[in-house]
């Protein structure tokens, strides 16, 4: 038995990425920001999030800059010959599965409004 479960909440770093291709999928890309609790750093962990078809539609027309959003994915790893070097190198990427809008539509904080993809 094997478990890759990514649950995380946190603030959204940059608008979408959003990306058509010629099959009719869309994939889009994100960077979240989510604190550690710690006593000696405020700085956030950044994870970049990869998310496909009706939840990347989603995420495009309705995540922005600073949004309050919640994930559930899995974890997998990019991989890549760096063209200079020739080393193999990876990132990680988390691979978006669910996307739940959180906070107001005014400010993007106080309340959550329930608006899973799976909504959609």
């Amino acid at each position: 038995m094997s478990i890759n479960i990514v649950t995380l909440v946190g603030r959204v770093g940059g608008d979408p990425d959003i990306k058509y291709f010629e099959s009719g999928s869309v994939k889009c890309r994100l960077t979240l920001a989510v604190k550690r609790r710690s006593r000696n750093s405020d700085e956030p962990d950044w994870f970049t999030l990869e998310l496909w078809d009706k939840t990347a539609e989603v995420a495009g027309n309705y995540v922005r800059k600073g949004s309050l959003i919640g994930i559930k994915g899995s974890l997998k790893f990019d991989t890549w010959s760096d063209r200079q070097t020739g080393a193999n190198r990876s990132t990680p990427i988390i691979r978006v599965d669910q996307l739940d809008l959180l906070g107001s539509k005014r400010d993007g904080e106080g309340g959550t409004g329930d608006m899973s993809s799976e909504n959609f």
